[in-house]
């Protein structure tokens, strides 16, 4: 695997387990990461990851986890025993919430032989605009909300944050280029924008620092998905 495809994140949306396994040998071997969203995750539940582990993927865990400290709590230990190598938390959850978590995988992997995964926090989903948040009480721009909700993330001990491409800059900058994003909504040039609106080339994100980029539909429901990811890694390719 080179640096670029390290970068790469599939998200294996299907509804169930053998639809999964048809991505998969659809896609090819030069996928390292694949992502388990809720949809799967619903319908086939553990064994989803267990099937990405054994097709010699690592997972990202794609739950956004947002509810108490406790329960938060416990779910992230759950997924650290199954092996996830990335989880993400809402932001919006609340600092405690976010601290507890981190507390939680640390005193489990620290007790065992159990490698720690990536901590990720969800900040503004790349579907939302300042439009939407305003609907929901929120009367600050995408980019303002992204940046506080990541210092805050940062604060708490998380590893990094979901952003798009717009902000990716920005959070470099001001919490360190150590601080991981993961670039959702990413389309690349071939492809529609489906129902992102902050939403960015891979090229683009790659420029703007994302440490990862996901991407499900324009991969998964081309005609020829190993191509569609061939096609992919030029175009991050060219970025660097």
């Amino acid at each position: 695997m080179t640096d670029i495809e390290e970068k790469l994140i599939v998200a294996l949306d299907a509804p169930t387990i053998d639809q999964a396994k048809r991505m998969i040998d659809k896609i090819g071997g030069r996928v390292k990461w694949l992502k388990i969203g809720s949809q799967l995750f619903t319908g086939a539940g553990p064994e989803a990851v267990e099937m990405v582990k054994k097709a010699g993927c690592k997972v990202f865990l794609d739950l956004k986890y947002h509810d108490i400290p406790a329960t938060v709590s416990g779910a992230v230990k759950t997924a650290v025993e199954m092996g996830v190598d990335m989880m993400n938390i809402h932001a919006l959850a609340g600092r405690k919430t976010l601290e507890t978590a981190i507390r939680s995988v640390n005193e489990l992997c620290a007790g065992s032989d159990v490698a720690k995964p990536l901590m990720i926090a969800v900040t503004i989903l790349t579907s939302m605009d300042a439009e939407d948040l305003a609907e929901i009480g929120i009367e600050r721009e995408p980019g303002e909300m992204v940046t506080r909700l990541a210092a805050m993330a940062k604060k708490a001990g998380m590893d990094g944050v979901v952003a798009s491409p717009e902000e990716t800059g920005l959070i470099k900058n001001t919490l360190g280029e150590r601080f991981v994003v993961v670039t959702p909504g990413i389309r690349p040039e071939w492809a529609g924008k489906d129902d992102q609106k902050r939403t960015k080339t891979p090229a683009e994100a790659i420029r703007s620092g994302s440490d990862y980029i996901v991407i499900g539909r324009p991969i998964l429901k081309s005609d020829d998905p190993a191509d569609a990811v061939r096609r992919t890694f030029e175009e991050m390719s060219s970025a660097v």
